[in-house]
């Protein structure tokens, strides 16, 4: 069985719940508030190992009670993937506009000496 805690971060105003099991951190799930009375929901992660088992949805709905008693009024938004945009939808939310991921190799094209760059 897993708990969970809940945390501030340093960075960007992250604030963020851990699920633990065994001692050993099994999934994270993090909000980060924004101007104009808005939370944006973000970067959930759970292991590999301990995925389909539930922890997903109870981190997300500690985050949901939490948001829920504290911020009052305010607009929640997320980006999410395929697979958790149903218990959006579940939770009332409503579909905006698609997401598509892209990458590309960072490559050296710079001939010469290297000039250190710096700020």
């Amino acid at each position: 069985m897993h708990s969970i805690t809940r945390f501030k971060t340093q960075a960007q105003g992250l604030e963020g719940w851990l699920a633990v099991d065994n001692g050993l951190t099994v999934g994270h799930i993090f909000m980060q508030e924004e101007p104009d009375f808005k939370l944006k929901f973000l970067d959930a992660w759970i292991h590999p190992a301990h995925r389909r088992k539930g922890i997903y949805r109870s981190l997300w709905e500690t985050r949901w009670s939490y948001v829920s008693s504290a911020y009052p009024d305010y607009t929640v938004y997320a980006w999410c993937k395929d697979s958790s945009l149903p218990l959006l939808l579940e939770k009332g939310f409503i579909a905006g506009e698609s997401c598509t991921y892209v990458e590309r190799k960072v490559v050296n094209n710079i001939s010469g000496p290297r000039v250190p760059v710096t700020c």
